[in-house]
């Protein structure tokens, strides 16, 4: 517990120090303080407005309502277009009150003053000890404000077709030298199998192999960023998945989520899925079929090391304009730590709670018929707890994803190196910063 508190502390100063930087570079260091006085709540009926993208999130949204007739909540779904959607509202000075944010697209809206800090309600201060230490500490930009409530997380874990490694009588890998030992077998014991696939298309997918082998990509010091994407971690992490792909035991001909993907599993042509908590709910959709031949084991790792990684998880971001911040604070807080809330958006949208109470919710603590009975959420309870706290994104993480995606995409078709591309992102990252005059070198 001691080292957990310790990385955070850290993790929350240097995350102190660049918020420095980005108020000294852009208008968000004054515009996103919410005054005493606006935090007073409202004298009569209030109509929030919150855009997300989870399914079902209108049926949580709609229980709320019931309960709460003076601080009714409009919803509307954006996962057609979410950051285009938000990025037009700001500059139409039409934000909703509340927005669903990826953590990684944080520190990019905060360049762009898109956040009211709500630390002025008592309500959303004392909300921190309800959140896992290192969600909070991104949502709150290392304790500068409370600009975010936690939402859900992506602990990391490795999903297996235990089936197809029992009629082959292949192990299921514990260490990523295994895994691609186990992919060599898999291949050879049928041609049309395959380990799993690299989506090309999702850097943040990538991001969080990276984290898993404490490849930061950014870290503070001296006054600039230090920029890290191309770190010897990250490299490792390239050069495995390059040596997959060059073998043909992994496919990247398909996206995550797509029809494709799905029908590829259900053609049994791939063995493994390298996914997150919030997953678990897709395959268990989209293929019925393959029910009680899934199981859920925690991710390979590298070495002696036990670390995990965080693909995705979001927050619910205070934007800027609300009218209504204490009545934001009441429904956000609800939304993001009451039981029976977490438990409709796990059953409906598969978000796995970033809340601490959200872990001992009964759902979270039974076997999921899907998967066998296995109680799955106690992995992904433990992959949470490996996620290194310290871990940063940059303020021009959008470009920076955008740029390895391109580069990771030409890799894919043979046209240069996964380890070409985390050179590329890095370049990206440089430049993107110095457009903007924040503060950047290249780090060791």
């Amino acid at each position: 517990m001691s080292s957990t508190v310790t990385r955070t502390r850290l993790a929350a100063a240097a995350a102190t120090a660049g918020i420095v930087v980005l108020a000294g570079c852009s208008s968000s260091g004054s515009s996103d303080k919410a005054s005493a006085s606006s935090c007073a709540p409202a004298k009569g009926k209030v109509t929030l407005q919150y855009w997300n993208t989870v399914p079902g999130m209108d049926k949580v949204v709609a229980l709320w309502n019931t309960k709460h007739p003076d601080v009714q909540v409009q919803m509307k779904n954006i996962s057609n277009d979410q950051y285009g959607l938000i990025g037009n509202a700001l500059k139409a000075g039409k934000a909703p009150d509340l927005a669903q944010v990826g953590y990684d697209e944080l520190p990019n809206l905060r360049t762009q003053s898109a956040f009211v800090d709500a630390s002025a309600c008592k309500a959303a201060t004392a909300a921190e000890s309800k959140f896992v230490p290192w969600t909070w500490s991104q949502a709150s930009f290392g304790g500068t404000g409370v600009f975010a409530m936690p939402q859900d997380t992506g602990p990391m874990a490795l999903f297996v077709r235990t089936d197809l490694f029992k009629k082959y009588n292949v192990a299921v890998p514990t260490t990523w030298d295994e895994y691609a030992t186990a992919a060599q077998k898999l291949h050879k014991a049928d041609p049309n199998l395959d380990m799993t696939f690299f989506d090309p298309n999702n850097a943040e997918w990538f991001n969080g192999l990276l984290w898993q082998n404490d490849a930061k990509m950014y870290g503070y010091s001296g006054d600039k960023w230090q920029v890290t994407v191309e770190s010897e971690q990250s490299k490792q992490v390239a050069d495995y998945w390059q040596k997959l792909i060059s073998e043909k035991v992994v496919r990247t001909d398909l996206a995550n989520g797509s029809t494709q993907m799905y029908a590829a599993y259900q053609k049994d042509q791939i063995a493994s899925y390298v996914g997150a908590a919030w997953g678990y709910s897709g395959f268990r959709d989209n293929l019925p079929k393959q029910a009680g031949k899934w199981s859920i084991v925690p991710m390979p790792t590298w070495g002696t090391s036990g670390g995990s990684g965080d693909w995705g998880g979001s927050t619910v971001a205070f934007m800027k304009g609300s009218k209504h911040l204490y009545e934001s604070v009441e429904f956000n807080t609800w939304l993001n730590t009451d039981p029976e809330a977490l438990a409709l958006e796990n059953k409906l949208g598969g978000l796995y709670p970033a809340a601490n109470a959200g872990l001992d919710l009964p759902a979270l603590k039974q076997g999921v018929p899907y998967y066998n009975n296995q109680k799955i959420f106690d992995v992904f309870a433990a992959s949470s707890k490996k996620i290194d706290t310290s871990f940063a994104w940059g303020p021009t993480q959008k470009t920076v994803n955008l740029a390895l995606q391109d580069a990771m995409a030409k890799a894919a078709a043979g046209k240069g190196t996964l380890s070409d591309a985390l050179a590329a992102a890095q370049a990206a990252a440089l430049k993107s910063m110095k457009d903007q005059a924040i503060p950047a070198t290249a780090g060791k």
